[in-house]
């Protein structure tokens, strides 16, 4: 029997089975061959970036098949020596990792983390007083904990409380033992059939962000440098058994499930300057700010490449504040989408449209690839069509060594990877330029089958344990950003 890639590609069309509003809705939420995932993608999260959701990974624990690992990343580029006031999460704010367990666009499953700062010392302006060999060393002096919440329709429940998160590796001589600080802020819980991580870590995309520059300069010459090289970020990560996320606890029969994380804040937020007239009684809270009102949805990341040049500047905020169940406000952007176009513009490519003797473009195949699911791979029965990262759990891993693994996923043959869920090491801007560009269509110009951006993995190797992600770079090194793959 072939393979799910093989018959996508000989009969894209034929797998569709979505109706007119999702045909309508998805050409706006195609993947384009641009930034870092989500990385500065919007006004508002640009100005923000404790709260910029960089990029999502779902997968199958390659070493522990019966859970699945969930990852959500924050702050893109943090430059490694960047203190004194180095790298956090905002204790203001709550970051979710949501699953939909059932097609509809709606959370079912809800992972929440809260941060809260500690401060040891504030006559100081260190962060740490000397060297960290441990996370409870009083040598920290600014660190944050955390509790993780699990919510669902029926419970509330606290996982875990008041775990330390890694601190930002802020050099050799005041963190000589790094790995040593990340196992600590690795915690088992749920009597340790899950773990929990929260820290900083490299940022485990790559890519060269030279796309901006005409599209990897007009003629392609702009392309083989990982911009994202010894940039760090915060790293949320969760490995749960796949019962604690399928409906009704059984994988066996509903293995498929939609994944995104969001970011809320409070409504209100009040900045205390030095005349602050009733607002304050002294002169001490000057500089201070404070919080209120409902939480509301400020960031969010599930598939790829979404809001990051498909969605318009006026739609940007809008969007990220939105959930998967309200994406059909976004129908406009959908029959006619612009990367195609641009594409054709500088360098002649065909504009690819699944029914081309129907007037306006029309791209079923992105629907099935980022709005539904594939049917027969990872499209859950009755989909409802919305922005999700969409794994299937029966899917066995298949990591490097693996006769069928490629790091372009299931266009290339490897059915444990992109778009069915995403693993570390998959190749999104290859893999997203081809598809935009048409490869699973029977009919598209030949050169989508090669196009790339010359970066085909992590400028430093990902880890064979969960968290999986790659120790952040450190604040001693000169030249972080000169690629030393080992």
């Amino acid at each position: 029997m072939p393979s799910i890639s093989k018959r996508f590609r000989r009969s894209a069309v034929a797998m569709m089975a979505v109706g007119a509003l999702g045909v309508a809705l998805f050409a706006s939420l195609a993947p384009a061959p641009s930034g870092a995932s989500s990385h500065r993608e919007a006004p508002l999260v640009a100005a923000d970036p404790q709260i910029d959701n960089t990029d999502v990974y779902a997968f199958v624990s390659p070493n522990r098949p019966s859970t699945v690992t969930l990852i959500a990343s924050f702050f893109p580029f943090e430059e490694p020596a960047g203190g004194p006031n180095f790298y956090s999460f905002s204790p203001n704010a709550l970051y979710d990792i949501r699953i939909d367990n059932n097609g509809d666009a709606v959370g079912d499953v809800t992972y929440r983390f809260k941060f809260t700062n500690h401060y040891r010392n504030t006559d100081t302006f260190l962060y740490n007083t000397g060297p960290v060999n441990n996370l409870t060393d009083s040598t920290l002096n600014f660190y944050q904990t955390y509790d993780l919440i699990r919510i669902t329709s029926s419970k509330t429940q606290t996982l875990v409380n008041d775990a330390v998160v890694l601190p930002s590796r802020v050099g050799d001589a005041s963190m000589p033992d790094y790995g040593s600080l990340e196992s600590q802020a690795t915690i088992g819980f749920d009597k340790a059939t899950s773990k929990a991580f929260a820290g900083q870590s490299d940022d485990p995309f790559f890519l060269d962000l030279r796309v901006f520059d005409l599209l990897y300069g007009g003629n392609l010459s702009e392309t083989g440098d990982d911009t994202l090289a010894g940039f760090n970020v915060q790293t949320l990560a969760i490995q749960v058994p796949k019962t604690s996320i399928a409906i009704g606890g059984n994988p066996g029969s509903n293995p498929i499930v939609g994944i995104w994380s969001t970011v809320l804040r409070q409504t209100t937020r009040v900045q205390t300057g030095s005349s602050c007239g009733t607002a304050c009684s002294t002169a001490a809270t000057a500089g201070t700010q404070t919080y209120s009102g409902s939480y509301v949805v400020i960031s969010r990341l599930g598939m790829p490449l979404v809001n990051e040049v498909v969605i318009p500047l006026k739609d940007k905020d809008n969007w990220n504040a939105s959930v998967p169940s309200k994406d059909a406000q976004f129908l406009e952007y959908v029959n006619d989408p612009e990367l195609p176009h641009l594409m054709n513009a500088v360098y002649g490519f065909q504009v690819p449209d699944s029914q081309p003797n129907t007037p306006g473009i029309q791209r079923d195949d992105l629907i099935s690839v980022f709005l539904t699911g594939l049917a027969g791979l990872n499209q859950p029965a009755n989909v409802t069509p919305s922005e999700e990262l969409r794994l299937n759990m029966s899917i066995a891993p298949c990591e490097a060594g693996c006769s069928t693994h490629s790091d372009l996923g299931v266009i290339g043959g490897d059915n444990a990877g992109f778009p069915n869920g995403r693993r570390l090491t998959d190749d999104i801007i290859d893999a997203a330029l081809r598809v935009t560009e048409g490869v699973l269509l029977p009919s598209h110009d030949p050169r989508a089958d090669t196009l790339g951006d010359g970066v085909s993995r992590n400028d430093v190797s990902f880890q064979d344990h969960f968290p999986y992600v790659a120790l952040s770079h450190s604040g001693s090194d000169p030249n972080p950003h000169v690629v030393r793959r080992v």
